[in-house]
């Protein structure tokens, strides 16, 4: 008796556990930024990685670590951001070449091994090596895990879907916090498990992410840039369909993932004739993108990454602990504080999967620039006042730790993960995974600037230093306003049109875009006779027969 062959997943099912798949990917990516904050006070990895000492400051705070080498400590944190950077540019090159799943895989393997390497590391030299090769890991599964997100979503729950995966990213950061604060308390604090077993742990849902993608599909798009065009079609009907039955009796949801495959084939057709464009050095100086302008989606992309870290949430998560501890709480307090904060950041983060795809992308980047600023601006000013007037340090600082509460719920719920969406969408299917590459590389650089710029700013300047990030976040609203069209419930071949006009302004781009949209609809042409006009032959030909 044969066995029959299970039914793959479709529908809603199938929806959600590709949102699932990915948020396990997106999970580790959080726990593992979170981790080393935790590490970073373990008294046994201090000492190991000749970075400090520690005392015994009594039964209420345990040991607490001195750091006598800041340099070689944020050194450690900020190399993993060089692994990232070399992780996104390979794998963005092996995504277009390989597709999504397999390149996925790869970047768990990377993974798998930085980690175990990390979780035995005896010397600082080893460590560091250990960093740069999970770091590489982590840049594969940023660069396309997102890429992969958008390419089977819905146009119009693309953001939401995008956003929900990133819940996932704040819950890894809590769930590194409170594991790492729970094995502080494991013996006397200086056991080598509460450094080692954190590391190690980030394995398990990297593993469980591997599992998953057995039962996962690839992008419908990818298939279509290979010539699978009949796979693809059965993957964007069992994506379209409203129930479990495979490809969906709805003729109405058929013909709309009919719909859907017929303006990717219109895409790649077009893309195609710009194949000059398809390596990092030319799209980054536009050449052979003719009217497609990805020089311009490459800058839109890599700054929006750079100015996610410049609106001041690499600031904040470093100077929040010394604004609760000069606001008179003690070390153990402080961490509480901390962890709480974290779960707040988490919880705001569902905020923008509601509101992401009805407001749009630009909405939240503006109003979450204006709360930002205020937010960092005034918890400066309470720690300025808290440092002035110690007296009343339970008033200002707890003005101060409010601020900083509510700083990570607006950034949670507007810059987090919109900077992380945008990219996804804005580039055409031939160089998608490389121009999500370009984005990465802009975070990797705002990240490893800061985490090596930050302790320098507040050693100098202090608490000036949230201003100067809190002015950042209203010189972005201007820059958001002029340069960045939304993205918002618009289909991903849409992009095309969208960034078709000669000008890089947001007016310019949205009046070309109604253009060619309504010449599509009066004419019946696809998206590449708009965006190209006639072939040139056909135009030679008309003026020969005049």
């Amino acid at each position: 008796m044969a066995i029959s062959k299970p039914k793959p997943l479709s529908g809603r099912r199938l929806y959600r556990w590709i949102n699932f798949s990915a948020g396990l990917a997106i999970f580790f990516f959080g726990y593992d930024q979170g981790m080393m904050g935790g590490v970073n006070t373990s008294p046994d990895y201090v000492s190991t990685m000749g970075l400090g000492t520690s005392s015994y400051e009594g039964a209420s705070e345990g040991y607490v670590v001195s750091i006598t080498e800041p340099t070689k400590q944020g050194g450690i944190v900020s190399i993993y951001y060089l692994g990232t950077l070399i992780g996104c540019v390979i794998a963005g090159s092996l995504g277009d070449k390989m597709g999504r799943l397999k390149t996925m895989y790869i970047g768990c393997l990377w993974i798998m091994f930085g980690a175990a390497l990390q979780c035995s590391a005896q010397n600082l030299a080893w460590m560091l090596c250990a960093r740069v090769i999970n770091g590489i890991g982590t840049g594969f599964l940023n660069a396309i895990v997102p890429v992969w997100s958008a390419e089977v979503a819905t146009h119009t729950s693309r953001g939401a879907f995008i956003s929900l995966e990133f819940t996932l990213n704040i819950l890894g950061v809590v769930v590194a916090y409170w594991l790492e604060f729970g094995l502080g308390f494991v013996g006397d604090g200086r056991s080598q498990v509460r450094w080692r077993f954190p590391i190690a742990f980030q394995i398990i849902p990297v593993i469980m992410f591997m599992i998953s993608l057995i039962w996962m599909p690839e992008s419908p798009r990818y298939l279509v840039k290979i010539g699978r065009i009949e796979e693809a079609k059965d993957v964007l009907h069992r994506l379209r369909a409203t129930d479990d039955s495979g490809i969906s009796s709805d003729e109405k949801l058929n013909h709309v993932a009919d719909r859907e495959l017929n303006d990717i084939l219109q895409v790649v057709s077009l893309e195609r004739k710009h194949a000059k464009m398809n390596n990092y050095w030319n799209m980054f100086w536009g050449i052979g993108s003719g009217e497609l302008h990805i020089a311009r989606r490459v800058q839109l992309s890599i700054w929006l990454q750079i100015v996610q870290e410049w609106v001041g949430i690499a600031a904040i998560t470093v100077y929040a602990p010394t604004i609760f501890s000069e606001a008179g709480y003690g070390a153990r307090k402080s961490q509480w504080l901390s962890g709480l904060n974290d779960v707040t950041y988490m919880i705001a983060t569902l905020w923008n999967v509601l509101l992401i795809d009805k407001w749009g992308r630009r909405v939240g980047l503006w109003w979450g620039a204006v709360g930002q600023g205020l937010a960092l601006i005034l918890a400066g000013a309470f720690a300025r006042l808290l440092k002035d007037h110690p007296e009343k340090a339970t008033q200002y600082g707890g003005a101060a730790a409010f601020f900083v509460f509510l700083y990570t719920a607006v950034f949670g719920a507007t810059w987090l993960a919109i900077p992380w969406v945008y990219p996804t969408e804005i580039y055409p299917l031939e160089v998608r995974a490389k121009g999500n590459a370009w984005g990465v590389v802009g975070w990797s650089i705002g990240n490893g600037w800061l985490t090596l710029l930050n302790p320098i700013m507040f050693n100098k300047i202090g608490e000036n230093t949230l201003h100067i990030f809190g002015a950042v976040n209203f010189l972005t609203i201007p820059m958001v306003w002029a340069l960045y069209p939304e993205t918002a419930n618009r289909t991903l071949e849409e992009m095309d049109l969208l960034f078709a006009s000669k000008s890089p302004f947001v007016w310019e781009e949205e009046k070309n875009f109604r253009r060619l949209k309504a010449e599509m609809e009066a004419s019946g042409k696809g998206i590449e006779e708009v965006v190209e006009g006639p072939d040139v032959t056909e135009v030679v030909n008309e003026d020969s027969k005049a």
